[in-house]
Parts: structure tokens; sequence; C-alpha cells
């Protein structure tokens, strides 16, 4: 699910079953990630596990305070300064 798009910026939630071995109706049933795209260096990043759940609380935080574009835009390439995985556009 697409959560944020600008010109320099998307972010994007993946929500995906986790293997069979995982207790059914706990947090472990689902792998869940952000990846982050930096259109204006063409590279991304994956958030998972304890990056993830950091994202997540900011996300929350950004529904409680609705930021300006240029504070998520701020927070964002703090982030994609890690990226390193070119964009593939299938």
């Amino acid at each position: 699910m697409t959560l944020y798009d600008s010109e320099s910026f998307a972010v994007v939630q993946l929500v995906l079953p986790a293997p069979a071995s995982a207790e059914p109706d706990t947090d472990e049933a689902f792998a869940r990630g952000f990846e982050i795209l930096d259109k204006r260096v063409g590279k991304g990043l994956f958030l998972d596990g304890l990056w993830a759940d950091m994202f997540q609380a900011r996300i929350a935080a950004w529904q409680k305070d609705m930021p300006t574009q240029e504070e998520v835009e701020s927070t964002l390439a703090g982030y994609a300064v890690l990226a390193q995985n070119p964009m593939v556009i299938h």
C-alpha cells in the first residue's frame, strides 16, 4: 500500500503472510516492512524488524500531529541516506 508519494520520495508499506512455522494470530504471523524510495537519486531501502517498528511509530505520530510536507520529506531524507538499492520499475 502506498503511504506517501511526492516528486522526491515514495513510501510503501508491505504486509506479507509469514512462513507456515509462525504462530497464528501473533505479530510474527505477518512479515511487514516499509520501502522508502528516494526518487532524486533512484535508490531505495527496505525497513523491517525494529526499524519498521520505529518507522511505524513515526507514522502514528504524523497521524496525530499532521506534519508539513517539508517535515515529512526531511525525515524521509534522513532514512534515504542509508539507501543502497537501485530503484527498479517492473
